[in-house]
């Protein structure tokens, strides 16, 4: 029997509706046809004779149309030759309008464009080549495993740059020297007589040329990549250089002609090598020394990374084989010794361990393991040798999958980014266009081509569109990765930027404040008898149910090392408690209503229970043989960080309140323990969501934290949903920022996070505007119209080099965020 999906169009009423499930229903081998008109979709029950192509075409015949569902595949491409913003703009557009391809979003700072495609229409290789067409070059997609093939291209690409830096440096100061001597009159910089550009200008002109080559041949990549962006109407960083440098170096070259020819008059004010020259080497310089930033930005999810070993120990037939971790399948069973990593995700079947998963967590203490526990991939076996069934393999490891979140998150773009991919769309041809009305207005005004050429050249290299494209990226990169180190994952940059913006956080009561599970917080005897023996009683009796609150008890007495006694005719009376014979002794235990029903006063326990109830706890009353022999004190215990990070939420400002489904009096109970003025009580799973919208409607930016599948639609809900670690799956896919660790430390900690890389981003978009903004008119010589300066060129390389750096380096600065404790 076939069950398949079919998505039709062109239905407009219910009748549309149910003549579809008559026509379809009607074909031979058809047992189920159901139509939702709501959805759209057909769900068909078929078998032979009846096909999948016999329906569609069925429907088709009656008048509407099939939806072919679409096979979309998302890729991830690092991409090579990508020199600033524009670039990514670039490949961003061209990609976007080709056939096929959905989604494009191209990453600068990590060099990696993510595609959403149908295969049906496009295939990868195809993609590919619309790439190289505009002149960039994609490489194989790496699988996660593939860190260090990634590690190792960026190191060739940082050594290739400093090479071509070094080989630029090592022309380029002679070049400097010679050029600049002549023209400092107050010191005498010795230069060889045979080059003396009074007496041999020629030989003077000519050796700059040669001296330039090289360093032109070093940047050749600027000259390819920016000429064919310009030939495509796409120009970027690259054009800039290109075009000024070109500029510098044909200017020379018609003053060598023109000295060639005779005219030897101030030869060496028309030569221009250096200019081109030392524009190329301190370009050169500071993308050295940005790969090298930009290789940092990533340093996180490279330790994560690297964290999985590459073997395994796989026990098979009674022998021990170690093979590579792909290798290992699920069901297989593996052999870890102390001191080895945990190579797989899996259940322990034999042996007693204690594991250190802080890689994973951030949780410093080792956890103890024992038979039917977890154990996850690249945490480390510290003492004892174990054996477990691996049940999660490759890319479904929790390393694998907080990799993949990490990286989707760094992949991802904040909203405050939009501006900067704006401006950058435009800023190069918009220079271009200022660098030509600066020469032409310089020329018209002094009528001078060689001061004109000077501002022309100055504006087109003092231009950084880089600057504006990594702002964001790098920050985001930084402060995602700082986050995973402290085991806070934060899933896109959308997330990370709504988060500095929430003024109340609301923290679910059980699992979040508490720890979630009940514990024995009291134990008070009645006369004559003592606490062991009350609570070794209580947990005898208790020892057969199944009650969270008896459970506690059984803990507490497993706790003390006490004694089971034996017991008799255990009767469970649901909602009261139960009701046994121990050592012969009838005995009672549960709530007040069993002992009213029984008839047992409860004398000057009275008060006590009383005072038990205020506290938030719940009473737990033990009877014998009639009379009341003392109450076990039972509550959801707070964690021990919980009142500290409610203290510091509030420190910064933030509104903290608790909901719960328990009563109100229990409710505020917690709250005055831990510090909380605003409870809401007695709320039902299903309300958690109304409430979290309602404090929306009051006009609250609301984060949720919550750790259980019925906080999930709140989670949703919340402008940010915060998943705490010891949570379901279901929270945590609801969530937008995962807590690995059950430490509510970590929400304050991933608040201020957010709020540090926002205020990041937000000083590098000021410092690569302010930058433009301000260099550009200088450059242009607003401050000559006034009697000010003029720029040099090469003082704008220089600029232009530094701005760049400047803004990854701030974005570095993020790696001393600490969280806290």
């Amino acid at each position: 029997m076939n069950k398949e999906t079919i998505s039709i169009t062109g239905m407009t009423c219910a009748a549309c509706a149910k003549r579809i499930e008559k026509a379809v229903g009607k074909l031979e081998g058809v047992t189920l046809a159901s139509v939702n008109f709501a959805t759209e979709k057909l769900t068909v029950e078929f078998d032979s004779p009846a096909t999948l192509q016999q329906i569609k075409e069925t429907i088709e015949k009656i008048g509407y149309g099939v939806a072919e569902e679409a096979k979309e595949k998302t890729v991830t491409i690092p991409i090579e030759g990508m020199t600033c913003a524009a670039c990514a703009n670039r490949i961003e557009k061209v990609l976007s309008k080709t056939a096929g391809v959905t989604k494009a979003s191209v990453n600068l700072a990590t060099e990696k464009a993510t595609i959403t495609y149908n295969p049906d229409i496009i295939r990868l290789s195809a993609i590919k080549q619309a790439i190289e067409k505009i002149g960039y070059k994609p490489l194989s997609i790496e699988n996660k495993a593939g860190i260090d093939e990634d590690k190792l291209r960026k190191e060739r690409e940082i050594k290739r740059l400093w090479a071509k830096f070094i080989v630029s440096a090592v022309f380029c100061l002679p070049l400097l020297y010679l050029a600049m001597a002549p023209m400092i009159p107050w010191f005498s910089f010795p230069i060889p007589s045979f080059l003396d550009p009074m007496h041999h200008p020629f030989r003077f002109a000519v050796t700059q040329l040669i001296l330039v080559i090289p360093i032109i041949i070093a940047g050749y990549r600027f000259y390819t990549v920016g000429f064919k962006s310009l030939l495509q109407r796409s120009p970027n960083m690259d054009s800039l250089i290109a075009i000024g440098t070109t500029s510098a170096v044909l200017y020379s070259l018609y003053t060598t002609y023109n000295i060639a020819a005779g005219h030897t008059g101030g030869a060496h004010e028309g030569l221009y090598y250096e200019t081109a020259g030392v524009i190329i080497t301190l370009i050169l310089l500071g993308k050295s020394l940005e790969a090298v930033s930009k290789g940092k930005t990533s340093e996180a999810i490279k330790k994560l990374m690297g964290l999985a070993p590459k073997t395994a120990t796989v026990v098979h037939e009674g022998r021990e084989i170690e093979v590579p971790v792909d290798e290992v399948e699920i069901g297989d069973i593996v052999l870890v010794r102390p001191g080895e990593k945990i190579p797989v995700d899996g259940e322990v079947v034999e042996g007693h361990t204690s594991i250190d998963e802080s890689m994973l967590t951030g949780e410093s203490i080792p956890i103890d393991k024992k038979p039917g526990d977890k154990v996850y991939a690249a945490s480390i076996n510290k003492n004892g040798v174990i054996k477990f069934r691996a049940t999660k393999v490759g890319g479904d490891t929790a390393l694998a999958q907080i990799i993949k979140l990490v990286e989707d998150a760094q992949n991802s773009k904040a909203p405050i980014a939009q501006m900067a991919d704006i401006v950058s769309g435009y800023f190069v041809p918009i220079v271009v266009l200022i660098a030509l009305i600066a020469f032409a207005g310089w020329l018209i005004f002094t009528k001078s081509l060689v001061f004109s050429l000077t501002i022309f050249i100055s504006v087109l290299v003092i231009a950084c569109p880089c600057a504006l494209g990594l702002a964001t990226p790098t920050a985001i990169m930084v402060g995602t990765g700082k986050g995973a180190e402290y085991g806070i994952l934060i899933k896109s940059g959308v997330a990370l930027e709504t988060a500095h913006k929430i003024n109340t956080v609301i923290l679910d009561k059980t699992g979040t404040i508490t720890e979630g599970k009940p514990e024995v917080t009291d134990i008070v005897p009645a006369a004559g008898i003592t606490k062991e023996k009350l609570l070794q009683i209580a947990a005898s009796g208790e020892k057969g149910s199944e009650h969270p609150l008896g459970e506690a008890i059984v803990r507490a007495a497993e706790r003390d090392n006490l004694e089971f006694l034996k017991v008799d005719n255990f009767t469970a009376i649901p909602g009261h408690g139960i009701k046994v014979i121990i050592d012969g002794q009838p005995t009672l235990i549960g709530n007040r209503k069993l002992m009213e029903d029984n008839n047992i006063p409860l004398g000057e326990l009275e008060a006590e229970s009383e005072r038990l109830a205020k506290e938030g706890k719940t009473p737990m009353f033990v009877a014998i043989s009639g009379n009341i022999a003392g109450i076990i004190a039972v509550a959801d215990v707070v964690k021990e960080s919980s009142a500290k990070a409610i203290k510091k939420l509030k420190g910064m400002g933030l509104e903290v309140v608790m909901i719960t489904g328990d009563n109100l009096n229990t409710a505020q109970a917690i709250a005055k323990q831990v510090g909380i003025d605003r409870v809401l009580a007695d709320v039902l799973p299903q309300d958690k969501a109304d409430e979290v919208k309602k404090l929306q409607a009051e006009g609250k930016r609301v984060a949720m934290v919550g750790d259980g599948i019925n906080d999930a639609p709140a989670l949703a809900q919340a402008d940010i949903g915060i998943a705490i670690g010891s949570g379901t799956d279901v929270a945590m896919e609801s969530a937008d920022i995962v807590l690995m660790k059950s430490d509510l430390m970590d929400v304050p900690t991933a608040i201020q996070l957010s709020k540090s890389t926002i205020r990041n981003i937000k000083q590098n978009l000021f410092w690569a505007f302010g930058y433009n903004v301000a260099g550009i008119p200088i450059a242009a010589g607003v401050l000559h119209i006034f009697g000010g300066p003029l720029l040099n060129p090469m003082f704008a390389a220089a600029a232009m080099s530094l701005s760049s750096v400047s803004v990854v380096s701030n974005a570095l600065r993020l790696k001393r965020f600490k969280s806290y404790k």
